[in-house]
């Protein structure tokens, strides 16, 4: 599985329906959202969510897979709520945020990055009024998706070469080096973008 949940193979329905309506459903959904308040409510949404997995063929493990970065943000979250609100309210917003994480996750499992990339584009041409450039969004879109995983992997090189050199787990050990390869490898990309003509 990739950080991002990124694209399953698929066959089904959820596979086949075009990007630009999942996208669309999920825009939909965040809006949705702002109107659930109640405990019930949060679990028919959760209920459907996890149905979509089932309809798509994926297992129930993977929809937790996408939460597990969450974690730490959910249960602060909760804590705060419960003292500050009640255990309602911490469940619906942390309930909430769920279901779109979900949401959102099984819309990518389900779709090509190139499909996603490319009904953006489409949905931004109309902007075109207002100097938007809607292959420039694009890119700027698929090349952040491509990033994420990049960076990812300088972590766990930068990881690994602390282990073997017996260094402590110190965070700032950690994110020094890191932050120097991420720059090192933007640069390389911005280099190469400006050589083939793509920027300025």
């Amino acid at each position: 599985m990739s950080p991002l949940g990124l694209y399953v193979p698929g066959s089904s329905v959820l596979h086949r329906a075009p990007a630009g309506a999942k996208l669309l459903v999920l825009v939909a959904a965040g809006l949705g959202a702002l109107w659930l308040d109640e405990v019930w409510q949060v679990l028919v949404a959760l209920g459907v969510v996890l149905v979509g997995y089932g309809v798509a063929g994926l297992p129930i493990r993977v929809a937790g897979r996408q939460l597990r970065p969450l974690v730490w943000i959910a249960a602060g979250t909760a804590v705060f709520h419960v003292l500050v609100n009640g255990w309602e309210r911490a469940f619906v917003v942390v309930g909430v945020l769920a279901v779109l994480v979900l949401l959102a996750a099984l819309v990518t499992l389900t779709t090509r990055t190139t499909a996603l990339v490319d009904a953006v584009v489409t949905a931004c041409r109309p902007l075109r009024v207002l100097r938007v450039d809607a292959e420039r969004v694009g890119l700027m879109i698929a090349l952040g998706i491509r990033c994420v995983p990049v960076v990812v992997g300088l972590a766990q090189d930068v990881r690994d070469a602390q282990r073997a050199r017996g260094l402590s787990a110190s965070p700032r050990a950690f994110a020094v080096p890191l932050i120097v390869r991420s720059l090192r490898h933007a640069d390389a990309l911005g280099e190469a973008m400006v050589a083939r003509g793509v920027d300025d």
